[in-house]
């Protein structure tokens, strides 16, 4: 007998784009059948009406193991994420992966190594602003390779975090991924708003050693008025020959730890932050709004605190980043306690349908779910996701189009993680996680070693 069989729903074909309606049979975590043929099995799900997409893929998060960021993750039918991102990760991935396997997770999660904090520091070097010395870049070489050995699925960078990177020690590590044939995802330099050298400076490396690139939450970095420039510099790269991709969220305003150089006082001085724009995240001051005695007592105290950022509002730059073809949505998901944190934690992917989708037509309902499915397994080479097909590992989300739409807000308006409305059931190997809209606590994730 079958272990799940899912009934009646429009199954979505990620290869062609298409949708029909069909029955899924599940037996010990992959996907059997697919058929117009009635089922049975110990667990039926009734999907008519609903639609039964892959399992959300999210390729640019931090949960690194942290119980509360998986569950939010699967509430919001995310079957996968990506962790690791922005230059933050553990070094030891051996250990990190047997401590996951053993303790179990909800999700199944890939992992990259990061460079501008952890590498760095585990090198040696504290101090942000300093060069690396050759002895630091050896060693920040061998660590890499070791994760990558290990699994990692790429090496991540987050240069607004590393200000000394320097030109050569990015292209070191970058030939050492592009090597591995692993994926390069970089939060670019914020120099300042209207920055577009940040881009060139990426591209100049990717032509240097052919690494894959993707471009961290694009929205966060060209989305003050440059969007339209930085896609076309993005296009004409990919029509050059270098492989490309970007992710971008479904929010403006962005967040950061309080005590990195993103937040310098020089950095908000050139970039004209007034620092009312800013709201604490998390911490004893969350849901305040800054300023400047507040600014330097969180730096001070609570450097590890985050802080929103509010920039200008102008959504179409979020819609413009996520239109084209090797765009894929992100939740840029961080660790926090309940009740702190950013919306994108909790209403990313069920904003990015309920408003690309259902309201403003941007995206076909098709288009939408392969840019956050397969388009994501093919970048990272994740071979048995992102499909509904015979063999394929069973991670499903199936959602009601007419209802889903997020519900998380901004921490000084009410609580940043309340969870999405419409995603009614998310089986992430076969095992519901989501059943009828609420959260089971299951733990049939997997890690996903390159």
């Amino acid at each position: 007998m079958l272990d799940v069989v899912i009934c009646k729903g429009s199954v979505i074909n990620t290869n062609r784009q298409t949708k029909r309606i069909a029955n899924i049979g599940i037996k010990d975590g992959e996907i059997v059948c697919v058929t117009g043929d009635d089922l049975t099995a110990s667990i039926v799900i009734d999907a008519q009406g609903l639609i039964v997409s892959p399992g959300f893929i999210d390729v640019h998060g931090h949960v690194d193991g942290y119980l509360y960021s998986g569950e939010l993750s699967a509430c919001q039918g995310i079957t996968t994420s990506i962790g690791g991102n922005c230059g933050l990760s553990p070094i030891d991935f051996d250990d990190f992966f047997y401590c996951q396997e053993k303790a179990a997770f909800y999700i199944n999660q890939g992992e990259l190594v990061g460079h501008s904090f952890s590498l760095r520091q585990a090198a040696g070097i504290s101090n942000p602003y300093r060069r690396a010395l050759p002895c630091e870049f050896d060693r920040m070489k061998s660590m890499a390779r070791a994760a990558l050995d290990a699994g990692a699925c790429g090496i991540s960078f987050g240069l607004d975090y590393s200000p000394g990177a320097s030109f050569d020690e990015i292209t070191s590590l970058a030939s050492i991924c592009a090597d591995f044939d692993r994926v390069m995802p970089i939060h670019t330099r914020l120099f300042t708003q209207n920055d577009l050298y940040s881009l060139f400076e990426v591209l100049s490396i990717a032509k240097r050693t052919g690494v894959t690139l993707l471009f961290s939450h694009f929205v966060y970095q060209y989305g003050s008025g440059i969007m339209r420039d930085a896609l076309e510099i993005i296009e004409k790269a990919i029509q050059d020959g270098l492989n490309i991709k970007i992710d971008s969220g479904m929010y403006m305003d962005w967040l950061t730890f309080i005590g990195t150089a993103t937040f310098d006082e020089q950095t908000i001085n050139d970039n004209e932050i007034r620092f009312s724009d800013m709201i604490a995240a998390s911490g004893p001051y969350k849901g305040q709004r800054l300023n400047l005695e507040l600014y330097r007592l969180m730096r001070q105290k609570y450097p590890n605190d985050s802080v929103i950022c509010c920039v200008p509002n102008d959504a179409t730059q979020i819609y413009a980043a996520l239109k084209p073809d090797y765009a894929m949505p992100s939740t840029d998901i961080g660790q926090y306690l309940p009740g702190e944190g950013h919306p994108q934690i909790a209403g990313s992917f069920p904003k990015y349908i309920k408003e690309m989708v259902r309201e403003r037509h941007d995206l076909t309902l098709e288009a939408a779910i392969y840019k956050a499915t397969l388009l994501p397994a093919q970048t990272f080479h994740l071979d048995k996701k992102g499909q509904i097909e015979i063999g394929m590992d069973a991670d499903l989300t199936i959602f009601n189009l007419s209802t889903i739409k997020d519900r998380a807000v901004f921490p000084d308006q009410g609580c940043p993680d309340n969870k999405p409305e419409g995603i009614e059931y998310v089986l992430v190997n076969g095992v519901p996680v989501v059943y009828q809209g609420v959260f089971t606590g299951k733990k049939p994730g997997r890690v996903l070693r390159a």
